[in-house]
């Protein structure tokens, strides 16, 4: 009968449009061919109503995922043996892939057809073949243990579909067979069969593997769904019913009242530090920590502030003096400041993007012009700086019937390095070289820029378009030939005018009381570097 269903848990396809619905059982009509669900899920999502009811046209699928009472599982054991055929209902019956379902056809007829009684069913005649009896028995033997786990929702191993939106119940007063499950207007889907019918789906071999991931599958989706709320929580209610601006409103107000220190607010956000920068409070920078006993009107500031003023030639002659006069000689501050022009040559000519050894096909050349002073030897020790880094080096000294001490010591040294030396701007290069030293300017002796050989050399470096960098030249007031790029002071810049261009700092080694001797109270702007850029202010 069709009240035997009744409590079955069974899952029904309706097509694209309506989805599938899982649920219980609750009511069977034979007569208007619908069945009803209580405490639906519609797509896996739990229903808001507690009973729905289809109808027979529009179920596409019917699936018995469980079925209700312990005394089902022993009579399925009778009707594995058995293939049940109703006289002229023109059906065929066969097991499904699980060994539980049915799996059913439509007849030629549509007309209804007789639920058997579950008690005539067992008197009915059956022709079973040896072979079939005892495939059927080996089925079986895996059917019943499916049956007997407790797990809730087998979906893979207990299904009985309707297929085709079949009729779903009809009622005649004729054999009812005990075993039936459900009973169309096309046929009946009754107990199992041990025929191999054609179109019967061979069921799955069952092994170690297949019962171990069995068994995992019913430990992880058998237990039952819990229960689902009916409605959704409302985030956007309960997060209106929270005034921030209130709450922030009453902590800072308590915050002032107490004296502790606020936390910020809404509209207020943290002072950000960086990783190396200090967040214990300290004493206040001072950016002026170089003081010079008579002020001039060219200042300077380094990257981070500091503010450097230039000083006169007077008082640069006399910080020398003195720090000769404490051991800082002539040869240490041609060192020094050779060490620190070529550096930053290096870095003019690109540095390590062009001085690596993929790149020694195309050595950088460099032409220093020198005079016949302390700023040309100062220029010559730069040039063999540069020339045992790998850079060719073309040195312009004038010949002298006498030259000072410093420029032949300088010229002994560079001698033995790859550089070239002339004394003719007629064998400078023709073509443009990477970079021009300029160190023909001097502050004594003027009476030079009056010499062929700086006129010459002075319309060379102009007609070469590259480059210059001027190492120590003169103040604003003497005229320069060469328009410097770059121009490189020593310990504290002169008051350089605009054809200097880029005017850079070096450490020449004076010491910070020599400084105090001749009255500038000196902080170093250095830093961690020893050259370092200016910028007017």
């Amino acid at each position: 009968m069709a009240t035997d269903w009744l409590g079955s848990i069974v899952s029904i396809n309706c097509g694209d449009s309506l989805g599938v619905y899982q649920g219980r059982v609750s009511a069977v009509d034979q007569i208007s061919q619908t069945i009803s669900l209580t405490r639906p899920f519609h797509n896996g999502v739990k229903c808001l109503v507690p009973e729905v009811t289809f109808r027979a046209g529009d179920i596409t699928e019917l699936k018995i995922l469980q079925i209700p009472g312990p005394r089902d599982s022993k009579q399925s054991g009778d009707l594995q043996h058995t293939e049940l055929g109703i006289p002229g209902a023109g059906c065929q019956v066969g097991t499904n892939q699980n060994g539980t379902g049915k799996l059913l056809k439509k007849p030629t007829s549509s007309a209804p057809q007789a639920i058997p009684r579950r008690t005539d069913m067992k008197n009915q005649e059956v022709v079973i073949s040896p072979q079939q009896q005892q495939c059927s028995k080996s089925y079986m033997d895996r059917h019943l243990e499916s049956l007997n786990q407790s797990k809730g929702f087998r979906r893979r191993h207990n299904s009985w579909q309707v297929k085709n939106r079949m009729p779903l119940f009809s009622e005649e007063s004729g054999n009812e067979s005990e075993n039936t499950h459900l009973v169309t207007g096309a046929g009946w889907i009754g107990g199992s069969s041990s025929s191999r019918h054609p179109n019967q789906v061979t069921p799955k071999k069952s092994g170690l593997k297949n019962g171990q991931m069995k068994s995992k599958d019913d430990e992880c989706f058998g237990d039952d769904i819990e229960e689902i709320p009916d409605t959704d929580f409302d985030f956007e209610g309960n997060l209106a019913l929270f005034d921030k601006a209130a709450v922030f409103e009453e902590i800072d107000t308590y915050e002032r009242r107490s004296g502790t220190r606020s936390r910020g607010t809404p509209n207020e956000r943290p002072a950000r530090y960086r990783h190396d920068e200090n967040i214990l409070e300290s004493e206040p920078v001072v950016y002026r920590r170089i003081v010079v006993p008579q002020n001039t009107n060219k200042e300077f500031c380094t990257d981070s502030g500091l503010v450097v003023p230039s000083i006169s030639y007077e008082l640069h002659k006399k910080v020398l003096s003195v720090a000769e006069k404490h051991g800082l000689t002539l040869e240490r501050r041609l060192e020094m400041t050779g060490v620190c022009a070529s550096q930053m040559a290096l870095s003019l000519l690109g540095g390590p993007n062009r001085l690596n050894p993929k790149n020694v096909h195309q050595r950088p050349t460099v032409a220093l012009l020198c005079g016949p002073h302390v700023k040309g030897a100062q220029g010559i020790s730069c040039g063999r700086h540069l020339s045992n880094h790998d850079v060719h080096v073309i040195l312009f000294l004038p010949n002298f019937v006498k030259m000072l001490e410093s420029i032949t010591n300088e010229l002994n040294l560079f001698s033995k390095t790859q550089g070239q030396q002339v004394s003719s701007v007629k064998d400078l290069p023709d073509t443009p070289v990477d970079l021009v030293i300029n160190c023909l300017d001097c502050h004594e002796n003027a009476f030079l820029r009056d010499q062929p050989w700086y006129k010459a050399a002075v319309d060379w470096a102009n007609q070469n378009r590259a480059p210059v960098l001027s190492i120590d030249p003169p103040m604003s007031e003497m005229e320069q030939g060469i328009d410097a790029k770059w121009s490189l002071a020593l310990g504290l810049p002169l008051p350089l005018g605009e054809r200097a261009g880029r005017v850079y700092l070096c450490d020449i080694g004076i010491p910070q009381k020599v400084f105090q001797e001749v009255g500038i109270n000196y902080h170093s702007p250095f830093g961690c570097k020893f050259v370092i850029p200016l910028h007017s202010t």
